[in-house]
Order: structure tokens, then sequence, then C-alpha cells
């Protein structure tokens, strides 16, 4: 004997529902694609900062030479020298090959501390867009003491009380930025938790939990993940700033922000190759800016 059950109307109306939430996210996502297919400057933006990926994962493959190694001899070299195309540092340091291992810690200090504060300001920030009440008023009253410094000041603040050092400083960047995207995340969510198909879900019996993994993450994720990448340009450019004033990498590592400082005495001597790790996070952090805004104006249904 067969013990198949006829679904109810109640259960065929539902799996109709999820049919079409998924066909029109698909639709959805393919209309980012396009719309980003047709924004060259956010394409543009992309191909460089992929190279750049490229570049300084194979740093040891690419760099002409040993980023460590110097000579008093040849230091303070003009852009053009003969093997060595953009010049040396104050110490003879190639300053190529300075600059792509640079990078490999510019980019990490820059990503990290912002990839930390989205996985911990969206969960909280949804926790308390979707349990309302006391638990968003804790959170939220909390996360209103830090608007209360400017950021740059609360990183350095941060930083000098824990020390100079990567993990002090990635620690420090990552409490900067967990308010803003618990902010973010907190209001997008208050924003879905009452639409029609969350009550649905709500009404047919789904726990809490199902409800804000199945129906609120896929709805919030994205444009807490557009605002998180704003963020990178900023991040960088506070870390830059952290190991200019010695609180962030110390030496001989390469990195940007560090590079700057060392060379700073040397800008009346060579100014063309004392501004080059300036450009690099400049470049850099505009790609970055520009990738954000891109992803999110293709994001955006109404655009």
């Amino acid at each position: 004997m067969s013990t198949a059950t006829t679904p109810t109307a109640a259960e065929a109306e539902l799996a109709v529902q999820a049919r079409q939430a998924v066909a029109k996210s698909q639709g959805y996502w393919a209309g980012v694609w396009k719309r980003l297919r047709r924004d060259p400057v956010t394409i543009g933006c992309a191909i460089v900062l992929l190279a750049m990926l490229l570049v300084i994962v194979f740093a040891p493959l690419v760099a002409p030479h040993d980023p460590y190694q110097g000579s008093m001899i040849r230091r303070l070299r003009a852009i053009g020298t003969p093997n060595y195309i953009l010049g040396t540092d104050e110490l003879g340091r190639d300053m190529l090959t300075r600059l792509i291992h640079g990078g490999r810690l510019s980019w990490f200090m820059g990503i990290t501390p912002v990839l930390l504060a989205f996985v911990i300001g969206t969960f909280l920030g949804v926790l308390a867009g979707f349990a309302g009440g006391k638990v968003n008023m804790a959170i939220m009253r909390v996360t209103d003491v830090f608007y209360a410094f400017p950021s740059v000041l609360l990183a350095v603040a941060i930083s000098g009380a824990l020390g100079a050092g990567i993990v002090n400083a990635i620690l420090a960047l990552t409490l900067v930025f967990i308010p803003p995207i618990i902010r973010v995340a907190e209001s997008v969510t208050t924003g879905v938790r009452n639409l029609d198909f969350v009550d649905a879900a709500r009404a047919s019996g789904a726990s809490a939990f199902t409800i804000v993994r199945v129906h609120v993450l896929g709805n919030v994720l994205g444009p807490i993940f557009v605002y998180a990448t704003s963020l990178i340009s900023v991040c960088m450019i506070l870390a830059s700033g952290l190991s200019f004033l010695g609180l962030g990498t110390k030496p001989p590592e390469p990195e940007w922000g560090l590079m700057l400082n060392t060379l700073r005495t040397a800008i009346y001597v060579q100014p063309w190759v004392a501004v080059l790790p300036g450009v690099c996070i400049f470049v850099t952090s505009i790609c970055f800016n520009l990738l954000s805004d891109g992803l999110r104006q293709a994001m955006d249904v109404k655009g």
C-alpha cells in the first residue's frame, strides 16, 4: 500500500511561492550581472584590482630582487635606473620589489578588518533588527557609543593602547568598522522582517532561526556586503596611517604606509621615488571605492 499523501492547498501554495522566489532571485542576479557588464568603470576597476591581486599573490615569482637586501652604494637611485626601474629607497632596496611585497601587507591589513567586521557586525545587526525590543536597544546603544569618536581617532587610540604590531592594528580597525556595519545590518533587517513572505513563513510555523537563515539573510547580505566593500578603501588608508605613525607594521617589513614614513626624508632628493607608495595606496583605494559604487548601482532595482 502506498504511504504517499496528497499535499494540502497551503503546502502547494508555499511550494509555488518558493519556486517563484527562486526564479525571481535568479532573474535579479542575472540583471545585476547585465548592468555590471555595461559599466566600463566598474569593470576596469575590477580588472586593475584583480591584476594587483595576482601580482602580490605571486610576489616571490614576480619581484626582481630581495625586498630586504639593500646597499648604501645604490641608495635613492632615480626612476629608470638600469635593473631598478622604479629606483631604490633610502637603504638601497629595490622599490619595485618593495612595492610588490608591500602590497601583501597593505591588502591584508585593508581587507581582514573589514571581513571580520562584516561577519561580527552582520550577526549583531541582524540579531538586533530581527529580535527588536530590549535586544535591539542594548546592541544599538553600545554601537552609538563608538560613534561618539571619529574613526581615525578611535583607531589611533585603540592601536596606541594595545601597542604597535600588525595583529593589534587589525584588532583596532576591526573594532572601528563593526559599529557602522551593525547599523546598516540592523536597518535593512528591520525593513525586511515585516514583509509578507516573512509573515507567511512565521505563520507556517517556521522557527526564528529558519526564517533568518532562509528568508532574511538572502535579502540583507547583498546591501551589507556592498557597504562593506566601500569600507575597504577607508580601512586601507587607516591601516597605512597607523603604519605611518609607527602603530602598525614594524621595519623592515615592506608596507605602503611604513614606506611613506621611511621615505619622507627623501622627498627633496628623490620626490618621485618617495611618492610611489602613496600612489599605490591612492590607486587601490579609488578602485575599491569605484567598484563599490558600481556594485551598489547594479544591485539597485530602480537603476
